[in-house]
This record gives structure tokens, C-alpha cells and sequence, in this order.
């Protein structure tokens, strides 16, 4: 299936995705996987995954504000999407900070995401490589984290997506880039955060590889449309929204390189 396929079955589909996000990036997240044409849920409490993740399209998890309760859910919530054969996609948001959240990181990708999405420090440092990030910012560039992106992909049987200025995806086999977007966007808080979640959907309406590119070509498409009609980062926020609503699947193609 190609990549802009997978935007017309995500719309007709609008999966249920399981989103288990931080306190900043909730709304943001939420807004543009409905924007897309799906269905978020923000629902985190541990007492509640055992009955709710297997009947979602797909789960998302996001350790931007972790608490000891909120990590319980989450490993809860990817054990209970393994055992459902639901693909779930894991953004380890700044784990280099702090043993305790580089200690979370790698205990959720033991339990093996579908796809693992970060920017380069991130990707770097979840394969054991220094990196110059700073707080959830990173300070490496796209190029220099593809081979550990390859390593990760690999030894963990999952696709891997690194963001940036060009985004990079593979599965340890294939690969592709992804070209447009903005230098607005990384001035605009969780944005990051809510691709995570869109993947999701993506990821809930076919193959991880594909479902990985497509979500990196349509924030590139939607982040370009954007630009053109804002004055800066607070309008951005809105244009965006209407742009991907009203991004179209033969726009994909003008923004993956392969």
C-alpha cells in the first residue's frame, strides 16, 4: 500500500487511537488527529486500560510528563496492545535527561513498539550514542542519527521515524526521507508530540512503514500549506489545522524522497 493511500483509508476508517500523551501536548494532539480524520482518546488511568486499549485501532505513548502512576499505564497499555496485536508507537520525549525517564524509555521498548518516533538526540541516545540534545530540543542533526535509527530499527524488529528540518524513516531494511514543513513549527509546543499521535492513526490503518512515511508527509504537506497564509507561530497553529483537513493524498508524493 503507498503511503498516500493510506490517508483516504485513515478517513474512512477514523480509527479510535488509544493516546496516552503529556499534560502539554493533550489538546494539541487531540485536535490534530481529528483534524486528520480520526478519533483520539485521551485516557491514562491504569484501571482502565485492561478494557479500553485492545479496543482501539492503535495506542501512543508519550513520556513528556512521566509520574510513577502514568508509567504503570503505559507499560499496562503496551502489554495489553501486544496481546491485541494492536501496533502502538512510543516517542521517548527527552529520556537523556534523567535516569529515571532513560530507565522508562528502555523498559517500553522492551515490550517492542510497532514504530519508534523521536528527533535525532533521541534516536541517538535510545541507541546508546551520545547526543547534544537539550531538553526535549535536539541538538544533532537527522543525518548523523540514521544509522543508529538502522541499529534500532533493526535489533528491535520496528520502524523508526526521526523529525526534523528532513525526515528520515526506516525499517531497518528500506528507507525514505521526507522534505517541506516549516521553520514555524518547532516554535510551537507539542506539534512534536501530536505527529506521535496521528502516527497512531496512520499505524491503526496499515503497514508501520508505510503508516510511519505517510504521517511525516502529512505534517510536511500541512506544515507547508501553513506557512504560506500565517504571521507567525500563533496563527500557524491554526492554519495547520485546516491544512490537514484539506491535505490530499496526491500531495504526498511532491514530498517523499526515496
Amino acid at each position: 500500500m503507498a503511503p498516500q493511500d493510506l490517508l483516504n483509508t485513515l478517513r474512512t476508517k477514523n480509527p479510535l487511537v488509544h493516546c496516552i500523551t503529556n499534560y502539554v501536548a493533550m489538546n494539541v494532539a487531540a485536535n490534530v488527529v481529528l483534524a486528520a480524520g480520526a478519533s483520539p482518546a485521551m485516557v491514562h488511568a491504569q484501571e482502565e486500560i485492561a478494557e479500553f486499549t485492545p479496543i482501539c485501532g492503535a495506542l501512543t505513548i508519550n513520556i513528556g510528563t512521566l509520574s510513577s502512576p502514568w508509567v504503570a499505564s503505559m507499560s499496562a497499555a503496551a502489554r495489553a496492545a501486544n496481546d491485541a496485536a494492536i501496533p502502538w508507537v512510543l516517542d521517548p520525549v527527552a529520556h537523556f535527561i534523567s535516569g529515571y525517564r532513560k530507565g522508562v524509555a528502555q523498559d517500553l521498548l522492551a515490550l517492542r513498539p510497532t514504530i519508534l518516533r523521536g528527533n535525532a538526540s533521541e534516536i541517538l541516545a535510545m541507541a546508546g550514542e551520545a547526543g547534544a540534545g537539550k531538553g526535549a530540543d535536539s541538538g544533532d542533526s537527522v543525518d548523523a542519527a540514521e544509522g543508529a535509527a538502522r541499529e534500532l530499527a533493526q535489533s528491535h524488529s520496528c520502524v523508526v521515524a526521526i523529525t526534523g528540518p528532513i525526515d528520515f524513516v526506516t525499517d531497518g531494511t528500506q528507507s525514505a526521507k521526507v522534505t517541506g514543513g516549516s521553520e514555524i513549527m518547532p516554535m510551537i509546543t507539542a506539534l512534536g508530540c501530536s505527529q506521535t499521535a496521528l502516527m497512531g492513526a496512520y499505524a491503526a490503518s496499515g503497514p508501520a512503514f508505510e503508516a510511519a512515511l505517510a504521517t511525516l508527509a502529512h505534517f510536511k504537506v500541512a506544515g507547508t500549506m501553513a506557512a504560506a497564509l500565517t504571521k507567525g507561530p500563533g496563527s500557524f497553529q491554526v492554519h495547520f489545522l485546516d491544512a490537514l483537513a484539506a491535505t490530499q493524498p496526491d500531495e504526498f508524493a511532491g514530498v517523499i524522497l526515496t
